[in-house]
């Protein structure tokens, strides 16, 4: 779970408007603070099974959601992927 201060932070940092809280862009963001957070506790405990198994899930998901933002709209797709610092 992300802590609200940093949950705060991403949403107004990636809405696409004010009262956004479910565009694409913004889920990617909040699945991609979620994926550092987890990285960070597996590099500590490596023998943690049942968060690799969640992470492997996150990064699935976000490479859908990535996938649909680059079908639907390419530059919104290199802003995001620019911004976040993911490479592609």
């Amino acid at each position: 779970m992300l802590d609200p201060d940093v949950k705060q932070r991403v949403l107004e940092e990636y809405r696409t408007h004010e009262t956004d809280t479910g565009s694409t862009e913004l889920q990617v963001a909040m699945l991609t603070e979620r994926i550092r957070q987890v990285t960070d506790h597996l590099r500590t405990h490596r023998k943690d099974v049942h968060s690799r198994r969640g992470l492997v899930t996150m990064v699935s998901k976000r490479r859908r959601l990535l996938n649909y933002l680059s079908n639907e709209d390419v530059s919104r797709y290199q802003s995001l992927i620019g911004r976040l610092g993911l490479r592609r």
